[in-house]
């Protein structure tokens, strides 16, 4: 498999890195083409066997999957800039751009496919760590090739397909919840400080903690609460705690937050 990678911004970078580290493809399997030629050489000098181009149309040639990793405002431009010279036979497009739809891209290509092999991946920025949840929906895809573009994107971590009309929700709780994550440890971290630790230090054991509670999930299965349970004793400090945090309205906070994230 060939890709093509336009744009060598930071997740299209990330793209390309996290797949030559996970060893899903060879540098020489991989183009990119960006306007400006420093991230271009950076990537060069990095991967040796890295096709690099200025010009979008010359990234693609050859590639059996296209990668759309530019803003939302310069995806329809970039498209309808490819579209000429896309083999829509079998050429597969990834847009990773949050907000528009499978059928935005199909809009846009009218003029020149009916029936283009389209797919819309939204990564969370945790991609640059090759850690990202991942979500995937498509159009005119075969299974084959939906098994693919989820091979490409579980080398940057965790990749998951579902229904187009679940992005929003799926954005919102994992895209959005880098930052709401991000929230909860700046959060914890200050409350230590103000209980006498210092600063990195109360950082780093927040950090530690999310850890051991993900991976007590993963270990056991188990459903939140029942490891919640396991914590919490009659009239002990944990208990007091989560009360005190309920009353000032975590858990709806958390609910609302994910509410207000979801596109309209």
């Amino acid at each position: 498999m060939k890709v093509a990678v336009i744009g060598a911004g930071n997740m299209g970078s990330a793209i390309i890195r996290g797949l030559v580290s996970a060893g899903t493809l060879r540098a020489d399997q991989i183009s990119v083409s960006n306007p400006t030629p420093g991230k271009l050489d950076r990537l060069s000098t990095e991967l040796p066997g890295i096709y690099t181009s200025a010009r979008n149309r010359d990234a693609i040639v050859e590639a059996d999957m296209i990668v759309l990793a530019v803003k939302p405002w310069l995806l329809e431009r970039v498209l309808l800039e490819l579209a000429p010279s896309i083999d829509f036979s079998y050429q597969i497009i990834v847009s990773i751009a949050s907000g528009i739809t499978i059928d935005d891209m199909a809009r846009m290509l009218e003029p020149h496919c009916s029936d283009p092999i389209l797919f819309r991946v939204i990564p969370n920025t945790a991609i640059a760590v090759g850690s990202s949840m991942t979500f995937i929906c498509s159009s005119g895809a075969s299974d084959e090739e939906i098994e693919d573009v989820r091979r490409v994107f579980s080398a940057l971590g965790r990749a998951d397909v579902i229904e187009e009309r679940l992005m929003g929700a799926a954005t919102a709780l994992c895209s959005c919840g880098i930052a709401y994550a991000m929230r909860y440890i700046r959060a914890a971290t200050e409350g230590a400080v103000e209980l006498g630790l210092r600063p990195d230090d109360a950082k780093n054991y927040v950090m530690q903690t999310l850890v051991g509670a993900v991976d007590l999930l993963r270990a056991t299965g188990a459903n939140p609460e029942t490891e919640i349970d396991r914590v919490t004793t009659p009239g002990g400090v944990t208990i007091k705690g989560l009360n005190a945090m309920e009353r000032c309205g975590f858990t709806t906070s958390v609910i609302e937050g994910l509410k207000a994230s979801v596109n309209k």
